[in-house]
């Protein structure tokens, strides 16, 4: 491990959730590494760690805000080996990653789509700052070069577009589009490197919180989530992260419960126990790896992949569009190539 001392130096995406590296689309983050992280996650989603941008109805019908995909597993980000000792603050950096992902047609179908994924990640004099899914986030809190444990706080901003184009169940289709969400909130969390393996892996913790600031689902979501990653060689990362999701009353009501007009409009039985309390409403887990094309992950092209697995819980996964029409369990698959700059 001793070639890695220039790839990670302290921590923080574990999305989470740095070397360029995996993401799976619409969902994990690319990061940089121990005491060059970025901004924290999250994410990411039902989050993430990138998401596609909508391009036309079916794809806006499908976009996620950032607590729903786990977009936070940590991936190092690249850059040179670090011989300025007078620096204060992490080095700055710029990564951009693409790729294809399939996904739920809508939080809770089981039919699926596939989509584009774009992701974008940097820091600039010690100020990190990222895009995860539909959201971006700055951290306010500067990174200072060489740190182990990086304090993380700032400011993001979202868009739910979860069923606001068209929907490939006809039931579902027939409840009508929903409006598109724009959340406001915070996120915070730590993150420390040298926990296991070596001085180079490392492990966070982040909370989301969001508030809808438009009039869509009128509610608010937040979710914990810790992740941890390592790198396996100068050429290989691996990480993993593991969340749950919590939703307000107006968020429940707003996307899975059925009122009689939508009743008789769908076929679908009248249901109120998503929207009666807030609560725990999805957990996942997920795992991404990355492969440096040029030997090194540090530097040039890599190839990111990742899964995630999430499992809507009892008062949403009973609504009608889940248990007749969709399914509780939610799988996320993407790929692509990252470049950092």
């Amino acid at each position: 491990m001793r070639a890695l001392t220039p790839l990670l130096r302290s921590v923080r995406p574990m999305r989470p959730i740095a070397c360029v590296a995996m993401l799976i689309m619409v969902g994990f983050a690319v990061r940089p590494a121990a005491g060059e992280e970025t901004t924290a996650r999250a994410v990411p989603i039902e989050q993430g760690q990138i998401a596609p941008p909508p391009s036309d109805d079916q794809t806006a019908g499908y976009i996620q805000g950032p607590g729903d995909i786990d977009d936070d597993i940590i991936l190092p980000a690249a850059r040179d080996d670090d011989s300025d000792s007078d620096r204060k603050w992490s080095r700055n950096y710029i990564s951009v990653a693409g790729g294809i992902l399939t996904a739920p047609d809508y939080s809770g179908s089981d039919e699926r789509r596939l989509l584009p994924g774009f992701y974008v990640r940097g820091r600039y004099d010690g100020y990190s700052f990222s895009t995860r899914g539909t959201n971006l986030q700055v951290d306010l809190i500067r990174q200072r070069r060489g740190q182990k444990t990086d304090f993380k706080f700032g400011p993001i901003i979202s868009l739910r577009a979860d069923r606001t184009g068209s929907v490939k169940d006809p039931q579902v289709e027939a409840l009508g589009k929903r409006k598109l969400a724009v959340e406001a909130g915070i996120f915070a969390g730590v993150t420390h490197s040298g926990v296991f393996t070596s001085e180079y892996d490392q492990i966070g913790f982040r909370v989301v919180a969001l508030k809808d600031v438009s009039g869509g689902h009128g509610s608010w979501a937040a979710s914990p989530t810790i992740d941890y990653g390592s790198p396996l060689s100068k050429r290989a990362f691996i990480g993993v992260s593991a969340s749950v999701n919590f939703y307000g009353k107006g968020f429940g009501r707003y996307y899975y419960d059925i009122d009689p007009v939508g009743s008789a409009a769908s076929g679908l039985p009248v249901y109120t126990g998503a929207g009666t309390k807030a609560g725990a409403g999805k957990y996942s887990i997920g795992v991404a790896g990355a492969y440096g094309l040029s030997g090194d992950l540090r530097k040039g092209f890599v190839l990111i992949g990742g899964a995630q697995y999430g499992r809507l819980l009892p008062r949403f996964a009973d609504s009608p569009l889940v248990s007749q029409v969709g399914s509780a369990d939610q799988w996320l698959l993407g790929g692509g190539l990252a470049y950092q700059f």
